[in-house]
C-alpha cells in the first residue's frame, strides 16, 4: 500500500494552527487568573490595614478559591480567623495546609506552629500541648517551649514546668533559675514537712538570691516549733536578698521574739533601714524597740525623711491628744484613707492586692510585685 505524502503536507500546518490556538487560550486564561488573584489579595490587605476584618476575610477567601495552591494566602486567612476568635475555622485552614503533600518543610513547621496557637487560644490545652511537642527540633522549638511552659503553669503541673524551664535554660532562651525556684516552692507547699524542707533547700541552691525559698522555709520551721532555725534562715536573707528585707521584716520580728533574739534582729533592721528606709522595716523596729517612747519617735524620724500618711497614722494611734473625744473619729478616718496605700502593686499590669504575691493573679507574671507598699513606689 502506497503512503500519500500529501496528507503529511496538509497535517503539519493544521497541527501548528491548532497548537497555536491552544496556547493562546491557555495564556489568556492564565492572565485572567493572575489578574483576579492579586486583585483579591491586595483588596484583602487594604481591608486589613483599615481594620475591616470581615471584608478582609471575604477577599482572602476569594483569593484562595482562585489559587488554592498558594500557602501564603492560607496562612493569612488562618491568622485572621484566629484574631477574630473563629478558632474552628483557623484550625481547618491550618489542618488543610498540613494535609498537603507539596508543602515545603519550613511551611509545614510554620503551619504546625499556627495550629498549636489556634488550640492554645481556644483553650484546648491538651491538643495545644500535643501540637507544640511536634515542633521539637524545628525553628519554632523555642517558641513552642515557652508556650508549653505557660500551659504547665496554668495547669499547675510544676514537675513538667520544671523540665521545660530546664530545657529553655539549656537552650539559651534566658535564665530560668528564679522560675525553677518558684516551682520547687509550689511543690513544697503541698508536700509533707520533711519533703517540703528538702525541696525548699534545693530551691535556695537553685536561686541563691531569691527570697521566697528562705521565707517559706522559715515559716515551715516556725510551724515545727524551731524559732531559732527560722531566725537564722531569715537573718541570712539580709545578705543574700537585701532588697527583700521589707518582706522579711515581719516574720523576722516574730521569729526573733520567739527565739529571744530581739537585739540581733534590731541590728539587722537598723542596718537595712539606714540603707533604704521602708515602712515594713520601720514597723519591725517599732515592734522590737524595748522603750515605748523611743519606738514612737521612729515614726517622727521616718516622717522627717519621707512624707508618709501611713507613718503619720501609726504615730497618731500611739499618741494622746487633747480633746480626746475627737481622736477616735480622726484616727478611723486616717486608717480608712491609708488602706489603699498599704497594698502591693504589680509592676507588669498594675493589679493591686492586700498581700504580696510571687506570681501576679492578674497577668501571671513572676516576681512582678515590688517588696514595697503602694505609698512607697
Amino acid at each position: 500500500m502506497d503512503f500519500d505524502l500529501s496528507w503529511v503536507l496538509w497535517g503539519l500546518p493544521i497541527a501548528f494552527v491548532l497548537g497555536w490556538l491552544a496556547s493562546r487560550l491557555d495564556l489568556r486564561q492564565l492572565r485572567i487568573e493572575n489578574r483576579q488573584a492579586p486583585k483579591a489579595y491586595f483588596r484583602g490587605l487594604n481591608f486589613l490595614l483599615n481594620e475591616q476584618q470581615d471584608q478582609a476575610i471575604d477577599a482572602f477567601i476569594e483569593a484562595v478559591q482562585n489559587d488554592p495552591d498558594t500557602s501564603e494566602l492560607h496562612f493569612a486567612l488562618g491568622n485572621l480567623f484566629r484574631r477574630r476568635g473563629e478558632y474552628e475555622r483557623a484550625v481547618r485552614v491550618h489542618e488543610h495546609l498540613l494535609s498537603r503533600g507539596d508543602l515545603s518543610r519550613a511551611d509545614r513547621h510554620r503551619a504546625q506552629h499556627a495550629l498549636a496557637l489556634d488550640f492554645l487560644r481556644a483553650g484546648l490545652l491538651d491538643r495545644a500541648e500535643e501540637a507544640l511537642r511536634k515542633l521539637e527540633g524545628t525553628a519554632f522549638e523555642g517558641q513552642a517551649l515557652l508556650a508549653l511552659l505557660a500551659i504547665y503553669e496554668r495547669s499547675r503541673d510544676w514537675v513538667q514546668a520544671s523540665e521545660t524551664a530546664r530545657k529553655l535554660d539549656a537552650s539559651g532562651q534566658g535564665n530560668f533559675s528564679g522560675r525553677l525556684a518558684h516551682y520547687l516552692c509550689e511543690q513544697a507547699a503541698n508536700a509533707p514537712p520533711a519533703q517540703a524542707e528538702q525541696l525548699l533547700r534545693q530551691a535556695m541552691k537553685t536561686a541563691p538570691g531569691a527570697a521566697r525559698p528562705g521565707i517559706d522555709l522559715a515559716a515551715l520551721q516556725r510551724r515545727a516549733g524551731d524559732a531559732e532555725g527560722a531566725f537564722k534562715t531569715l537573718s541570712g536573707l539580709a545578705h543574700s536578698a537585701p532588697s527583700a528585707i521589707p518582706l522579711v521584716a515581719r516574720p523576722l520580728t516574730e521569729a526573733a521574739i520567739a527565739a529571744g533574739r530581739q537585739a540581733q534582729a534590731l541590728e539587722i533592721l537598723h542596718t537595712s533601714y539606714e540603707l533604704s528606709p521602708s515602712l515594713d522595716v520601720l514597723e519591725g523596729i517599732v515592734a522590737l524597740e524595748p522603750d515605748a517612747a523611743v519606738a514612737g519617735d521612729w515614726y517622727v524620724k521616718h516622717l522627717e525623711k519621707e512624707p508618709s500618711l501611713i507613718a503619720a497614722s501609726r504615730w497618731l494611734a500611739g499618741e494622746k491628744l487633747e480633746r480626746e473625744q475627737f481622736h477616735p473619729h480622726v484616727q478611723a478616718a486616717l486608717e480608712h484613707a491609708v488602706k489603699p496605700l498599704t497594698r502591693y502593686r504589680c509592676a507588669a499590669c498594675g493589679f493591686e492586692a492586700k498581700q504580696h504575691f510571687w506570681q501576679c493573679p492578674g497577668c501571671q507574671a513572676w516576681d512582678s510585685y515590688p517588696a514595697r507598699r503602694v505609698e512607697e513606689l
